[in-house]
């Protein structure tokens, strides 16, 4: 079912203030990851499941151990990388007006700009 006139400019605005929150914005940004990181994380845990396999070949339960500890070390280390900040993160240089706002509450400034519309009839 497609959307009214109503709804859609509903939604393009919402759009816009979404964008326009800094905090949800530094929030939501994923930064790059960085890929030589976690192409030995997965060579790590492709040589831990080689280390529980001959444990477990050889009956050696503390090498099988030794084989799951390094691949979930592996994994762990490749998962949890620190990321690189992305380009689209809001810097600090805005204005005091927007900043102001920012820290009222989301839906709170929703309703407030629900209500200038009501007012000047576009709603």
């Amino acid at each position: 079912m497609p959307l009214s006139e109503h709804e859609q400019r509903v939604l393009e605005q919402l759009e816009r203030d979404l964008g326009a929150d800094p905090k949800l914005g530094r929030s939501m940004a994923r930064g790059s990851r960085n890929r030589g990181r976690i192409a030995l994380g997965v060579i790590g845990v492709i040589a831990g499941l080689g280390v529980v396999l001959i444990g477990v070949v050889a009956a050696i339960v503390p090498l099988g151990i030794v084989g799951f500890a390094l691949m979930t070390a592996a994994a762990m280390w490749a998962i949890f990388a620190p990321t690189r900040p992305s380009l689209s993160v809001v810097g600090k240089s805005k204005s005091s007006a927007r900043s102001q706002r920012a820290k009222e509450p989301f839906m709170r400034r929703v309703e407030h700009r629900l209500e200038r519309r009501r007012e000047q009839g576009d709603l």
